[in-house]
């Protein structure tokens, strides 16, 4: 049975939604995430794969650092590259800290596995997400699951759903502020099944634009080239895309 009452509401199952209601409770307050999608589908998105030391720390914090730190690749570096030369920035020597390449994927598959451990409620598909009283000392959310209507009350609601969600969305225009840049320009990216061309990550430089070789692991790496807004992708076979 999904509980009625919970200290904070959490709106979204992305990482931040997952991490925010780990580190609350490893702080001892309750908490419920909501999530639109299905778990699967949250594990099927990819996006970024590298981690900040600050982000490590706060995953160490949660407690879901196991894998991270078994599977993780540390780099102390990066390599720019420019007027046909590498130049690289030694993180260790000038901050005393490293990345870690760890894919955002995982990053959520690990808190999923520590929320379900701890036997915290995640309510996925629900919908026709509703945010009363926001302003007050009693915020409610309103929303349906498995064709049942729902209310749940809370002291907190933490929108972690995004620009597009309905978090946001719950703002009164009047208080809303957006601050936004807007570049004339866009990202193709190739995942690809090859071993990555660097041991650390390189930012190029190029007449034709800007470019980047990142990786995933040992085997995978993913590449992204700077295009033009109007270009557009095409339908490509598996095979196409993974050769």
């Amino acid at each position: 049975m999904i509980p009625s009452r919970t200290q904070v509401a959490i709106i979204g199952a992305g990482p931040s939604g997952l991490l925010l209601g780990q580190l609350l409770h490893k702080a001892g307050i309750d908490n419920i995430v909501l999530e639109q999608r299905t778990g699967e589908y949250v594990l099927g998105r990819i996006r970024a794969g590298v981690l900040e030391d600050t982000t490590v720390q706060l995953l160490r914090q949660a407690g879901v650092c196991e894998r991270l730190d078994a599977e993780g690749l540390i780099h102390h570096g990066t390599e720019l590259a420019f007027d046909g030369t590498l130049h690289r920035i030694d993180f260790e020597g000038l901050t005393g800290r490293h990345v870690v390449v760890y894919g955002q994927t995982e990053v959520t598959r690990d808190l999923m596995q520590a929320r379900a451990a701890a036997g915290l409620t995640t309510v996925y598909e629900a919908q026709d997400v509703r945010l009363e009283g926001l302003e007050s000392a009693q915020p409610v959310v309103h929303y349906t699951h498995q064709g049942q209507t729902h209310t749940l009350q809370c002291d907190f609601v933490a929108g972690c759903d995004g620009f597009h969600g309905v978090s946001r969305a719950s703002i009164p225009a009047e208080v809303l502020k957006t601050y936004e840049k807007v570049y004339p320009f866009g990202w193709l990216g190739v995942l690809a099944h090859v071993p990555p061309c660097r041991d650390e990550l390189v930012y190029a430089n190029h007449e034709r634009g800007f470019a980047l070789c990142s990786q995933r692991s040992p085997s995978l790496s993913r590449y992204y080239i700077q295009v033009p807004l109007t270009d557009q992708v095409s339908d490509w076979s598996d095979e196409a895309f993974w050769n």
